[in-house]
């Protein structure tokens, strides 16, 4: 829900449908940018209730403005997924069943989550991965402070640095000992520091997979993704 989220979503989004369409072509989107700053690192229950009236608040106006679906551009912000869906008459597309989906789709049995505290820690998340047939290691604590950490005090800044690249490598080599078969990146901004494309493990980009689940619902292709 950072401006970086912003951004990301919106450069993939777009690539996708110029690359499914034409050179032309920009993906027809309402984007209703919130401010994070009272939306970050939530504990309480009210907290949680107050982002959910939110997002709640936001999901409406995007749906009178003529959104045909939403998608919550923050993997911690899932938390609240159930009551937007139930606010509002569109679908929501969540990011967790495009991510399972997929996995289950190329067989993967076994994986690590990286996110956010509440990402890696909570079940809102995790359990959604479990029901397409996938087993999740448990998160390592002294792990989770430092992810939670680069996350908010770097990433969500727009900053990458050398530091957080190596700290997720070798995160990533020790989650391949473990056992996992893949890595699932459960915050959109780690792409600032892992490479999707090039590592020791697949990497199912929570972002990159939304915005396609997106992407297909705009050009009225397969939605089972969604």
């Amino acid at each position: 829900m950072s401006w970086v989220s912003t951004r990301t979503y919106y450069e993939h989004i777009n690539k996708l449908v110029q690359a499914r369409t034409s050179t032309l072509s920009s993906a027809p989107l309402l984007i209703e940018s919130l401010d994070f700053a009272g939306l970050a690192r939530l504990s309480t229950p009210e907290e949680w209730n107050h982002a959910a009236q939110v997002l709640v608040q936001s999901a409406t106006r995007l749906e009178q403005a003529g959104a045909s679906a939403i998608v919550i551009g923050a993997n911690s912000m899932h938390k609240v997924y159930d009551q937007v869906a139930a606010s509002v008459a569109v679908p929501v597309i969540h990011i967790a069943d495009a991510v399972g989906a997929r996995m289950q789709a190329a067989g993967v049995k076994t994986a690590a989550l990286i996110g956010s505290r509440n990402v890696m820690v909570e079940s809102f998340y995790r359990k959604r991965l479990v029901a397409h047939g996938v087993t999740l290691l448990p998160p390592v604590m002294d792990n989770v402070d430092e992810i939670d950490r680069i996350i908010y005090e770097e990433l969500m800044q727009g900053r990458a640095t050398r530091s957080a690249e190596r700290t997720f490598k070798t995160l990533l080599t020790t989650m391949g000992q473990a056992g996992a078969q893949a890595v699932v990146l459960g915050c959109t901004e780690l792409d600032m520091v892992i490479d999707v494309d090039a590592n020791v493990l697949p990497i199912y980009d929570g972002t990159r997979i939304h915005a396609e689940a997106a992407v297909d619902w705009i050009l009225g292709g397969e939605q089972s993704a969604a």
